[in-house]
């Protein structure tokens, strides 16, 4: 049994976080938090997974060496400046880590770093090291320091994406949290995303490697928002074993209870950077189910929530199917159109748009009205086996236009 509580990357064990102002952003306002630090009281177990851009950023790589021994004890992030393809980038990057190290008290190897922001300009890291003591005595074991942590990784997002729940594994209670940034720039795999998560089960390196990859799986790479794969995605998982839970070191049921948790957990995070898609008024989820196999469900369930034809329909309140079913005719999955039934679903109403692939007489009122709820539901059954998936995406509007015409100036 999960159960959500609150207290995002505090709700474990023996974490801490905060977040402040330094001036990586260009407003003076403190409100404006553009550095967070999360911190373990003792060392954790660590996996992490990263964009398939094949141009990424500094810290990306620096991570990618720090934490190939599994081990890590904190989490350095900052916003307002990506830290990609700019001079310098990843000794600036290894300042960071250097930074936090020196107030946690620990090698600067077992400090993992990210950044977001704008791509090619030089991080302000003096900001940065001067601001690293300030931010190390704000830290809190409290739901205070998870909040203010998830302002200070904010971009062009509107709200934080936060999340923490609970459950029990081998008796003991079990208690994992996250904070996530993502608003545009996101598709899969990955997206412009960063996600950390904090957990004090008891595990292995590997065997949390393995989680992580298939929870990223099911749920970061089950997202877009506008088709483009940015150079900075970066989730990283901690666990520092501190609920005293058996040691898991090999699947079986204290590592399903395990993946289960942070699934759910990520799948909500997943839903909540889908939901604040740049400019976006709608969350589109998109079922499949009757697929010939998971793997093509996805595929044509990803198509869908990509088309940008499909996301100006859902803003328009308009219930055009045959976009629909266009962006799965060009998906690259084989299916007979002829089996294909289609379905629109709110919390006002469901409604029946297509059956056996083609078009069904249907009240026009209702269907806008279906389609005006902020949440919105395209459900897709083929007639092709029992494979099944969802993703998750959001309409496109004049405001996503204006936000990216102007992001760098």
């Amino acid at each position: 049994m999960v159960n959500f509580i609150e207290g995002g990357v505090c709700a474990a064990q023996g974490f801490q976080a905060a977040g402040i102002h330094v001036g990586v952003k260009a407003s003076s306002s403190p409100d404006k938090k553009d550095l967070a630090l999360i911190v373990s009281d003792v060392e954790c177990a660590a996996a992490a997974v990263y964009t398939s851009n094949v141009v990424k950023a500094a810290p990306v790589h620096v991570d990618m060496a720090h934490l190939a021994d599994g081990k890590a004890r904190a989490i350095i992030a900052n916003s307002g400046n990506a830290n990609t393809c700019a001079p310098g980038g990843e000794e600036n990057a290894e300042r960071m880590c250097a930074a936090a190290a020196r107030a946690v008290g620990c090698r600067a190897e077992d400090v993992a770093v990210s950044s977001t922001g704008v791509i090619g300009q030089p991080i302000r890291i003096d900001v940065i090291e001067a601001g690293v003591p300030a931010l190390y005595a704000a830290l809190s074991h409290s739901s205070e320091g998870s909040d203010a942590a998830a302002r200070a990784i904010m971009t062009t997002d509107t709200v934080k994406k936060e999340v923490a729940l609970e459950t029990t594994i081998g008796g003991k209670t079990v208690r994992m949290g996250g904070i996530a940034k993502g608003s545009g720039m996101i598709h899969p795999n990955m997206g412009t995303m960063l996600c950390f998560l904090t957990t004090d089960c008891a595990i292995s390196p590997a065997m949390i490697k393995t989680a992580l990859l298939e929870t990223a799986r099911v749920s970061f790479n089950r997202i877009s928002v506008d088709g483009d794969t940015s150079t900075n995605d970066t989730c990283i998982v901690l666990a520092n074993g501190m609920a005293g839970n058996q040691f898991i070191a090999a699947k079986g049921p204290d590592y399903d209870a395990f993946l289960e948790a942070l699934q759910t957990l990520c799948v909500e995070l997943a839903r909540k950077m889908a939901s604040d898609g740049e400019g976006a008024k709608h969350l589109i989820t998109c079922h499949v189910q009757g697929a010939a196999s998971e793997k093509s469900a996805e595929i044509i369930a990803k198509s869908v929530i990509s088309s940008t034809l499909t996301k100006a329909a859902i803003f328009g309140t308009d219930a055009n199917w045959g976009r629909v079913l266009c962006a799965m005719g060009y998906s690259g999955e084989t299916f007979d159109p002829d089996k294909v039934d289609v379905h629109f679903a709110s919390a006002a109403g469901d409604i029946a748009v297509c059956e056996q692939g083609r078009g069904l007489p249907f009240d026009e009122d209702l269907a806008k009205k279906i389609l005006t709820e902020h949440d919105v539901e395209i459900n897709i059954t083929m007639g092709e086996g029992d494979g099944s998936c969802t993703c998750w995406g959001c309409d496109i509007t004049y405001d996503y236009i204006q936000i990216n015409g102007d992001y760098r100036t």
